[in-house]
């Protein structure tokens, strides 16, 4: 089947079996470094704090047509401001619940034995009599250590976090004044 002119799984190229798919699924994205690229970028594109908490720059939007044009700007503009505020919410989130922070440890310390255990070739974890791969490892972690998070309350931190960033990222969009370039790029297009 390889080789075929039609065949969506070959590039046509005879570099390996697999062409195209095994392109997709290289771990070139999932790299120890990729979140601290990531990161990087965004502390690149973030905007000065001192623009974005800028009282004199409230003010209410004076129908729903500029607020939507608000939202979408400012979420545009400062992308990344927003991102750090996330985070932030979820470090406040983590930090004020000492139960979610054992839990956390708990099921970060059970992935990085397996990892460890994974990286040097130590003995392979037998249960039940059958050897458990990699993945099962981690599924078995994630499993023990669910009543763990059940207990800390980890469903109602999500969404406190969740609700928490929309009510705050979505009132300082609509409520942030766009930056005069934004303005002037609104009024010169054409209706």
């Amino acid at each position: 089947m390889a080789g075929k002119v039609g065949d969506l799984f070959n590039d046509g190229t005879r570099e390996e079996a697999g062409g195209i798919i095994n392109k997709i699924y290289l771990p070139k994205i999932i790299s120890q470094g990729a979140a601290k690229e990531w990161l990087d970028r965004r502390r690149v594109t973030i905007r000065p704090w001192a623009n974005f908490v800028d009282q004199k720059r409230f003010s209410r939007p004076q129908n729903f047509g500029e607020m939507c044009k608000r939202l979408v700007k400012n979420v545009e503009y400062f992308q990344s401001n927003y991102v750090f505020v996330f985070l932030g919410l979820i470090l406040y989130c983590i930090i004020t619940s000492p139960m979610l922070l054992i839990a956390l440890a708990v099921f970060f310390g059970a992935c990085y034995i397996i990892y460890l255990k994974t990286q040097y070739q130590q003995s392979k974890l037998i249960l039940f009599g059958r050897e458990m791969s990699t993945a099962h490892q981690y599924g078995l972690a994630g499993a023990v250590s669910f009543p763990f998070f059940w207990l800390a309350g980890a469903g109602s931190a999500v969404f406190w976090v969740l609700g928490a960033t929309l009510v705050s990222i979505g009132s300082h969009a609509a409520l942030h004044e766009l930056e005069s370039a934004e303005v002037d790029e609104l009024q010169m297009e054409s209706v």
